[in-house]
């Protein structure tokens, strides 16, 4: 049997999610150990024009939680970006996994051919829902993700592809 829209997204989503969380509590505990201010690595960035760590796993959660909804035929969830530490962004990951696993898979299933329409640079641009997937929502989440995982391992976390991968 061939995988599913479900099978492509929601599940990708949470361990993906898991795994960003398992990173954040090492580089919590690194901080700590290393006597670095936890807020300086939440706010490191790769380069001055980037977002920062802290910006960087909101974005991913609002891509994962984003995607789900839209691909089942739902309004996204807000959530405030109100986040300062590494327990609050962590907090955040729980609450985004916690609405993926609320999305019932048959929803998602059937969004090979729903029309997905975002503004986009204060442009509407319209994807069918296999479009949106694997060429909009997959791509901008793992860039979120991985580039959160590059400034952690940048600041000198001991993690490699394992943990990246879980």
């Amino acid at each position: 049997m061939s995988p599913t829209m479900y099978d492509a997204s929601a599940p990708v989503f949470e361990r993906m999610l898991a795994n960003l969380s398992r990173i954040l509590a090492k580089a919590e505990a690194y901080a700590l150990e290393q006597r670095v201010d936890p807020a300086a690595f939440l706010q490191a960035r790769l380069y001055p024009d980037m977002f920062p760590l802290m910006r960087q796993v909101q974005t991913a959660c609002d891509h994962a939680k984003g995607a789900t909804a839209r691909l089942a035929g739902l309004e996204p969830p807000r959530f405030a970006d109100e986040e300062q530490t590494f327990e609050e962004i962590r907090q955040r990951i729980d609450r985004t996994l916690e609405y993926i696993g609320s999305v019932p898979p048959s929803l998602i299933g059937q969004s090979a051919s729903r029309a997905i329409v975002l503004k986009l640079g204060g442009r509407e641009t319209q994807f069918g829902g296999t479009d949106y997937l694997f060429t909009f929502a997959l791509p901008n989440f793992f860039f979120h993700v991985t580039t959160a995982y590059d400034i952690l391992r940048h600041g000198g976390l001991d993690i490699g592809k394992r943990d990246y991968l879980g």
